[in-house]
């Protein structure tokens, strides 16, 4: 069983997932995003939280199980949140200074 691929994914207020067949549309507060869903995955979309699920246990289809999560997951957060990336500084002989809104 996918560790991954059977966790639920939570949905907030500011983002709506709807499904037209295979076709999977989130949207949020940063934008739209569309993704096609193949293979034997299925989605159960509940009012706070989405279940990706799988038809049989073939190779195929648990393969693509715990990707198809981990997709719908990233598409959530970025219509949410967006992209945002974070710099850690550790050692000796590493300088950052910010200036205005720029990094030096």
């Amino acid at each position: 069983m996918s560790r991954i691929g059977t966790k639920p994914i939570a949905l907030s207020d500011k983002v709506k997932v709807t499904q037209k067949g295979k076709l999977i549309e989130v949207t949020g507060p940063n934008g739209t995003l569309n993704m096609e869903i193949t293979g034997g995955i299925s989605l159960e979309i509940k009012e706070n939280e989405i279940n990706v699920m799988r038809e049989d246990d073939s190779k195929k289809n648990r393969s693509l199980h715990g990707l198809y999560r981990s997709l719908l997951n990233n598409m959530i957060v970025g219509v949410k949140d967006g992209f945002s990336k974070k710099l850690e500084l550790s050692g000796i002989g590493y300088r950052a200074e910010l200036k205005g809104k720029n990094l030096v």
